[in-house]
């Protein structure tokens, strides 16, 4: 059968960033209330439900494809790239907890989705390193390792720093902490491997710049995570001058990264430049009026990318342009094999 007549085949678990990027996007949104007021609000409300619709399609829809196509499912659970992005789901579960429990406050459902969402992304962390010690991992004849190594490694390894933004308020500070602990200790070690991998085997390919972004998104949520559990504002500020680094640094390939045709991965921006937005907007609460705008032309940054991405999701479902496999031109990644490397 025509891949066009089976485009939910291609349906794999990082069309879960569509979902963390809405999420964050509301959340950031509820951190300008104090500097918008309650119009704020009501855009972080509008936001947060999109959120939850496009995470329930998803879901239903993620089950079918498991159910239809188990072997698909199985090609991403395999795949040296594509594997991390499996923690999106987990993540996408503990951000709708959060938005839930900053909007509305706390309340049993959201405690389920917490819940979930923290043993589910503890598993994933788990399961995606003990990957490492396969046999033959890196050899000649064996599944290769440098070529993995992206910034999407910080989905599974640093998504542990999300279960504190909600995790206090519902209950579960001792977790949160322990859990943030995880992801604290794994984003150097992350960072050591990114930056080897370049060394070794090169910058990953252009197909996954936009990824490049996903290097903002710890710092933010460490900062934002840190407030929750009740550290000094100035580790926060520390996360915050880090998180302004990868900004800058990242924003050195954008040009580079959106020249390319849109897909899903193009949603790497939207998560990290939302969390940056809200550790931003938390800071400029009682901070100067420089600071103040500052952080509100991050939020208009943040929503604007959000938006265009939306608008080209749209645009990619109607004309057939997404759920489809990519060229095999662009399925190399840095000397993988053309089967193994395709996002």
């Amino acid at each position: 059968m025509s891949h066009h007549a089976t485009p939910l085949k291609f349906l794999m678990p990082g069309w879960f960033a569509i979902v963390m990027g809405l999420c964050g996007l509301s959340l950031a949104w509820h951190r300008a209330v104090p500097l918008m007021g309650e119009m704020a609000g009501a855009g972080a409300l509008v936001v947060g439900a999109l959120a939850a619709l496009v995470a329930v399609v998803l879901a239903v829809l993620s089950l079918v494809r498991w159910q239809r196509y188990p072997k698909a499912l199985e090609e991403d659970l395999n795949h040296p790239v594509r594997h991390v992005f499996v923690a999106a789901m987990p993540i996408s579960l503990l951000l709708l907890a959060t938005v839930a429990t900053q909007l509305t406050g706390p309340s049993l459902a959201a405690k389920v989705l917490w819940v979930v969402g923290a043993v589910w992304q503890f598993g994933v962390t788990v399961w995606a390193l003990s990957r490492w010690l396969r046999p033959n991992i890196g050899g000649k004849d064996g599944t290769p390792f440098w070529p993995s190594i992206t910034p999407a490694l910080f989905i599974p390894v640093v998504g542990n720093v999300v279960p504190p933004l909600a995790g206090v308020t519902l209950g579960f500070p001792e977790w949160s902490a322990a859990q943030f602990g995880i992801g604290l200790f794994l984003w150097p070690v992350a960072l050591t491997l990114l930056a080897v991998r370049v060394g070794v085997s090169g910058l990953w390919p252009e197909r996954l710049l936009p990824t490049t972004f996903i290097t903002i998104a710890p710092p933010a949520v460490i900062g934002l995570g840190a407030l929750q559990l009740g550290a000094p504002t100035v580790l926060a500020w520390v996360a915050w001058g880090i998180g302004l680094f990868f900004l800058a640094w990242s924003a050195s390939v954008f040009k580079r990264a959106v020249s390319q045709p849109f897909t899903v991965p193009f949603w790497a921006l939207s998560f990290p430049l939302a969390a940056f937005s809200a550790l931003t907007l938390r800071l400029a609460e009682g901070a100067s009026g420089a600071f103040q705008a500052l952080a509100m032309l991050l939020l208009a940054l943040s929503s604007l990318v959000i938006a265009a991405l939306a608008l080209a999701t749209v645009k990619g479902l109607r004309d057939g342009s997404l759920l489809a496999p990519e060229p095999m031109a662009m399925m190399n990644v840095a000397g993988a094999a053309p089967d193994k490397g395709a996002l």
